[in-house]
C-alpha cells in the first residue's frame, strides 16, 4: 500500500500514534432542564471516542438500538465508544477527561451531529445557525451560545429517551446520514491522509523489516507540542486543543 505522500513510505506521516486527536475536556456543570449537569448531547458519524478520566466523577449516558446505558466515570476509568453512539456526559463534580478521537482531522471538519429537534435536523441552515459559536464573539456570548444550543439537544436528546422502540433513534440516524452528505468527499481526503496513512507507513515499515532492512529505524524523531487553544467552548465542555488534526 503506497503512502498517501506520492510512494511507499513516502513522507511519514508525523501526527500522533494511528492518526488519532488528544484534547483535555473540562466538563460543563451548567445544570439542563432535567436537573443534570454536563456537555451536549450528540453523535460521531465515522469516529469512536475514547475517555480516560483524570479528575472528578460522572457518567456519560449512551443511545444506542441496544437501549440506553449510563457509564460511572472516576479517576482512572477508560471508556469508549464505537460511530453511531448517541452520548452525553454528565458532570457530578470537577470531571476532567483526556478525550481520544479516532481519526484526526474527521471530528474538526463536522463528523459530530448534536440530538437537535427534528425540524433542526431537516434544514442544514437552521441546524448550523443553532449550533455555531462564532469564534470573533466575546466569551460571554460565546458561552450563552453553547449554553443555547446544549439545551436544545437535550430537549432533542429527551425525546429520543422518552421515545418507544428503535423507530425515533433510526430516524435521527438518517437524519444525521443526510446532514453530512456533502462533506463526505472531504471527509475522505483527510482520512486518506491521517488515519490510512498512519497505518499504511506501519505497513512499510513491516515490509522492511521483513526484508532485513533496518534503515526506516534511522528515521526516528521526537515530537512534543503544547495546546494551540485554552478553554475553547466545545460540545461537552471547555476543551485544551493540540494541533494534531491532518488537513
Amino acid at each position: 500500500m503506497e503512502s498517501a505522500y506520492g510512494g511507499p513510505g513516502a513522507g511519514a506521516f508525523d501526527g500522533l500514534p494511528g492518526g488519532v486527536a488528544v484534547s483535555h475536556l473540562s466538563v460543563y456543570d451548567w445544570p439542563a432542564a432535567d436537573g443534570c449537569r454536563g456537555g451536549t448531547p450528540h453523535l460521531h458519524l465515522t469516529c469512536s471516542e475514547g475517555y480516560v478520566v483524570t479528575a472528578g466523577r460522572g457518567a456519560v449516558q449512551t443511545l444506542t438500538t441496544a437501549g440506553y446505558a449510563e457509564t460511572p466515570l472516576a479517576p482512572g476509568t477508560v471508556a469508549w465508544f464505537t460511530p453511531g453512539t448517541v452520548h452525553r456526559l454528565v458532570n457530578e463534580g470537577g470531571l476532567r477527561i483526556v478525550v481520544l478521537m479516532q481519526n484526526s482531522g474527521l471530528p474538526e471538519a463536522g463528523d459530530a451531529v448534536l440530538t437537535l429537534p427534528p425540524e433542526y435536523l431537516a434544514d442544514p441552515r437552521a441546524y448550523a445557525e443553532a449550533t455555531t459559536i462564532p469564534a470573533d464573539a466575546p466569551r460571554a456570548e460565546q458561552e450563552r451560545v453553547a449554553r443555547a444550543r446544549r439545551d436544545l439537544a437535550v430537549e432533542g436528546y429527551r425525546a429520543l429517551r422518552a421515545a418507544r422502540g428503535p423507530d425515533a433513534l433510526a430516524a435521527f440516524h438518517a437524519a444525521a446520514t443526510a446532514l453530512v452528505r456533502d462533506r463526505l468527499d472531504d471527509w475522505r481526503t483527510r482520512w486518506e491522509r491521517g488515519a490510512a496513512a498512519a497505518a499504511a507507513e506501519t505497513g512499510h515499515r513491516l515490509d522492511r523489516l521483513a526484508a532485513g532492512d533496518s534503515g526506516t529505524l534511522a528515521d526516528a524523531t521526537v515530537h512534543a507540542e503544547q495546546p494551540v487553544e485554552q478553554g475553547k467552548f466545545g460540545m461537552c465542555g471547555l476543551l485544551d486543543v493540540y494541533p494534531f488534526a491532518r488537513p
